[in-house]
């Protein structure tokens, strides 16, 4: 059966003139494309990669084990390596107000073990522990900008009678260390550290007065890069 709509359909066909057909596009010739040559991309290392690679260890905050311990592996391995890979020298980034002692006396022992010179370089802050560990360089360094403060071992105890007359003892030794430690690292007599550097109250010191007690060999200007620029 044929619909209605179906015939209107034919008779349309059948009445439309025909179409002429359209000339044949010519068609266009593409340019050749060049080949694309993929440049290798230098891919950037994680954060510290580099300071890591030439011996550059940051020291920041407080001295606790949890701060200096990454350290001291670092100087062990430092150590370890092929002498292709180690670095020649490794160089001890110091910003910090001091900390725990028993932090100190190991990161001092590990420098000094260490066959691998280990320089130290004083900015922002360097007290108490810092100025123990900033004297104990190779070649030592300060900022001209940098605080360095020395002072007597202190400590707190609790406890009981017993107690206390061991920890009197500990404090003794600990005292006695410092001393050698600053006649060791300073050349100074003991009359003079205890006079001027160990005394009763905390002695703070320019770098320029650091470098008189022998504490640091070079006070490092970093204004003179202004200068430069300008």
């Amino acid at each position: 059966m044929t619909l209605l709509w179906n015939l209107e359909l034919e008779d349309k066909k059948k009445k439309a003139p025909a179409k002429k057909k359209a000339p044949a596009k010519k068609k266009k010739t593409k340019a050749k494309e060049e080949p694309v040559v993929d440049l290798p991309v230098q891919q950037m290392l994680p954060p510290g990669t580099y300071m890591r690679e030439n011996g550059i260890l940051m020291l920041t905050g407080k001295f606790e084990m949890e701060v200096v311990m990454p350290i001291v592996h670092q100087i062990f391995e430092y150590n370890m390596m092929e002498p292709e890979l180690a670095p020649e020298r490794i160089t001890l980034m110091i910003n910090s107000p001091g900390g725990r002692i028993d932090s100190c006396l190991t990161l001092v022992d590990a420098m000094f073990t260490s066959e691998i010179p280990v320089d130290t370089m004083a900015s922002g802050l360097a007290a108490s522990c810092g100025i123990i560990t900033l004297m104990a360089g190779a070649n030592r360094f300060a900022s001209k900008s940098a605080q360095i403060m020395s002072h007597q071992y202190a400590a707190g105890s609790q406890g009981k009678e017993h107690e206390l007359y061991g920890r009197v003892k500990s404090f003794e030794n600990t005292s006695e260390w410092m001393v050698d430690h600053y006649k060791a690292c300073t050349g100074l007599s003991e009359k003079k550290i205890r006079k001027d550097l160990l005394g009763p109250t905390d002695v703070w010191l320019t770098a320029q007065e650091a470098k008189g007690f022998n504490i640091i060999d070079q006070v490092v200007d970093t204004y003179k890069n202004l200068e430069r620029k300008s």
